[in-house]
């Protein structure tokens, strides 16, 4: 019996020893778990500011991590609520992870001042905001461009033809022909770069040519009021909504009517609401915070949150100027 115990020991010790190696070992995907819904009262500080009515605005995040051999043994030992996320969907051919962080530090740095912009025009105020260029957002992962041009570059020509707005490059793209080759000015960083690639067909529209990415407006934005914004070491455009319903609240504009309200979506710099990721965890998380209602953007991240919302209420806008509208004039109480 001894014996037979000595055994069970030995195997105990062997299985918690490979246990906890491949449970350091990281696997090549990632994990995205449901974060926490956060208030923004002590994040942002806003020039004579005079908040409005009871209640909280708050930030929802998602918790990303590499996942482990371990788990991508036995996906039960996933937390609740969890993703998993192949590599190359969060990082780009040629890319680190401490250049995602880099990335989305930037993301976030001009989510803010976006947010500012957008949210202070909103309120009446002057806001001057000098175009620069064509902002790249994101990029198809099945066009010619991807893999060469990258999230945050600005396109600032087109085969030598300034671009000034996003307008600009749809025009100068529209001259075009699918399959058409096209050289792109790029500032990236403190770079500039050429990047040569090929027009692309419209899905839906055959003859009309497109790079395959989403832009926005970039900008230099002068702001009437100083405005700041600490999130630490959050990164990401995603909290920008939230960060622009925030401003208004404590500006004087009663958004939260004595209730807890989330938002996540980016901000484009005409106020229109942008689709972001981790639409599932940020719903758990916002759930399990018992946040009142949650501002989301319209479509697919609206249906996906309401996919997990159980009580939670979603409330889905196309705008900044829209979400403000309904919020400012809703007879909610909490």
């Amino acid at each position: 019996m001894k014996r037979f115990a000595g055994i069970f020991v030995a195997l105990g010790v062997v299985g918690l020893a490979t246990a906890f190696v491949l449970w350091s070992l990281p696997a090549d995907e990632f994990v995205f778990e449901p974060g926490n819904a956060r208030p923004l009262a002590d994040r942002v500080e806003v020039e004579g500011a005079r908040p409005a009515g009871a209640g909280d605005v708050y930030y929802v995040d998602v918790f990303v991590r590499r996942s482990s051999r371990l788990e991508e043994l036995f996906p039960f030992l996933l937390p609740a609520g969890s993703d998993v996320v192949p590599e190359d969907e969060l990082l780009p051919p040629g890319t680190s992870e401490a250049d995602r962080d880099r990335q989305t530090a930037a993301d976030m740095q001009r989510s803010e001042r976006v947010a500012s912009a957008v949210a202070l025009r909103a309120l009446g105020y002057e806001v001057e905001a000098i175009p620069k260029g064509a902002l790249v957002v994101s990029i198809a992962h099945d066009v010619p461009a991807a893999g060469k041009l990258e999230p945050g570059d600005v396109i600032v020509a087109v085969d030598g033809v300034s671009i000034r707005t996003p307008d600009d490059l749809r025009a100068q793209i529209g001259k075009r022909k699918p399959g058409d080759p096209v050289e792109l000015t790029v500032r990236r960083g403190k770079e500039t770069v050429r990047v040569r690639t090929k027009t692309v067909p419209t899905p839906g529209e055959p003859s009309r040519p497109i790079v395959g990415i989403r832009v926005d407006q970039e900008a230099d934005i002068q702001l009437p009021i100083d405005i700041e914004i600490d999130l630490g070491q959050v990164g990401g455009p995603s909290a920008g909504l939230a960060f622009a319903i925030e401003i208004a609240r404590m500006l004087g504009r009663n958004v939260t009517k004595g209730c807890k309200i989330a938002a996540t979506g980016e901000l484009a710099l005409d106020g229109t609401v942008l689709p972001v990721g981790g639409l599932k965890q940020k719903t758990i998380g916002a759930e399990e915070t018992g946040v009142d209602v949650f501002l989301v953007p319209v479509g697919e991240n609206a249906t996906e949150a309401r996919s997990h919302a159980e009580d939670l209420e979603i409330l889905a806008v196309e705008s900044y100027q829209q979400a403000l509208r309904r919020l400012t004039t809703s007879k909610r109480k909490c």
